[in-house]
């Protein structure tokens, strides 16, 4: 990690006292400071070693309703004194942005800001190597992989230091560490490949390279063969693998940003029943060493593990700032990050909340239909919510799956599958967004 002469508080502090010198009448701004390594191997043999070190600093001025926003990474006293009179002079250069503005100092978060997440210590360039060339040969000892296209590890820190005029100041860091390959195999002259691949701050918290190497090995194998399908409707599970791409469409339809523009087909559904009874989307910021954890939102306001669908029934919106202040509610701790930047809006830890039944069971449920384990490149139009997604994955009957099959499309709208979908039991927090696998019945397929 970047040594800093001065440190990063102090040089926030000096900073944003310059943009205000300038003739900003405030300001905020981050540090951030970042280093990794990662390894690729092939064919037995490593390929790459890549080491990474970066810092860089962001600016933002406001001049009454107005604001600009600067970067760099030249942190010497003359650069940030150049960064902090180009943005000032910038702010007041600009058409006004009457939503713009920071936070009062009464509404900011308090406490213990500080965030350490920090996992494994830094990972050599021969451990990274040791276990991709373990996860390689695991999947190349599966029968009948051909080659593995791409694996690779990876260990990278991050810190960044944030500060704002209102007086908020934070600091947090982090670690983690990545292992994943791609195989492919060939039948009869088609090729098929799948891959596994996981992102953990501690190594423990994942499994051996060899597991996720034959895991990959084997879910390439089991797509060899793979058919086509007629259309027709039927149920679909979406794979955990892939699931939580429908949570992705509700973040976007719930975005405050989207609603203040009026371009969601769920504008209207607030306190509505959007879900199915018992269906709960939970975003919880606090979880231990996770991916997506933090103390304060992207504009130093406060967070709290919040339901955002609460028995089926939309409760939130994703608000940052600017469009709370457009929608005349107050920002609900939902802000990406700021701090030098325009701030748009994310969520922490988020997942839907598992059901009752294992996937096994619900494919027994519905009887036949696709479980798919692959989507390529979903449309959406956020207006009306009509859907549809390539996939690929297994044709089931009599809840056992039956055959491989490839190039499907799945269609439908997407409030009709929020309201009809059944979460299945088994969900691993894995990213910033989490899901079980999900059935969904009813639904249009169309073969290629």
């Amino acid at each position: 990690m970047a040594e800093f002469k001065t440190p990063p508080a102090d040089l926030l502090a000096g900073l944003i006292d310059q943009c205000l010198k300038a003739g900003a009448d405030a300001a905020d701004a981050r540090i951030g400071a970042a280093e990794g390594v990662s390894v690729s191997v092939r064919d037995g043999k490593l390929e790459s070693i890549e080491r990474e070190e970066s810092t860089s600093v962001s600016l933002r001025a406001f001049y009454g309703k107005r604001q600009a926003h600067v970067s760099g990474s030249d942190l010497s006293t003359e650069g940030l004194h150049a960064l902090a009179t180009r943005c000032a002079a910038m702010a007041r250069a600009v058409p006004e942005d009457k939503y713009c503005g920071l936070p009062d100092a009464s509404e900011l978060a308090t406490g213990a800001l500080d965030m350490d997440l920090s996992g494994e210590p830094e990972l050599s360039p021969e451990t990274l190597e040791r276990e991709s060339l373990a996860a390689e040969a695991a999947a190349l000892a599966v029968k009948g992989i051909k080659t593995v296209a791409g694996c690779g590890a990876s260990w990278n820190r991050s810190s960044r230091w944030v500060a704002a005029s209102n007086g908020f100041f934070a600091y947090k860091t982090g670690s983690s560490t990545s292992l994943g390959l791609a195989s492919v195999a060939e039948k009869d002259g088609a090729m098929e490949r799948d891959y596994e691949s996981w992102s953990v701050r501690h190594t423990a918290d994942r499994p051996t390279a060899e597991a996720i190497g034959r895991t990959a090995g084997e879910r390439t194998i089991a797509r060899l063969g793979a058919r086509k399908l007629g259309t027709q409707k039927a149920a679909v599970i979406y794979d955990r693998r892939v699931s939580s791409g429908l949570l992705g469409a509700l973040m976007s339809a719930i975005s405050g940003p989207s609603i203040a523009r009026g371009v969601s087909f769920l504008k209207d559904a607030m306190g509505t029943q959007v879900f199915a009874k018992g269906v709960n989307v939970i975003d919880d910021p606090f979880r231990p060493m996770g991916m997506g954890s933090r103390s304060h939102d992207g504009e130093g306001l406060p967070v709290k593990e919040t339901y955002l669908i609460e028995d089926g029934r939309l409760t939130e919106w994703l608000l940052n700032g600017p469009s709370a202040r457009q929608l005349g509610l107050k920002p609900n701790g939902f802000s990406a990050l700021g701090f030098g930047d325009p701030p748009g809006v994310t969520t922490s830890n988020l997942y839907l909340q598992p059901g009752e039944k294992t996937p096994a069971e619900l494919m027994a449920q519905a009887g036949k239909g696709l479980l798919v384990t692959d989507m390529f490149g979903p449309s959406i139009n956020p207006n009306t919510g009509d859907y549809s997604v390539g996939v690929a994955g297994f044709w089931f009957e009599n809840g056992e799956i039956a055959y491989p099959v490839s190039e499907v499309t799945i269609a439908g709208d997407l409030p009709a599958i929020f309201a009809r979908l059944i979460p299945a039991s088994d969900i691993e927090f894995r990213g910033t967004r989490d899901a079980p696998s999900i059935l969904v019945e009813d639904m249009s397929l169309a073969g290629s």
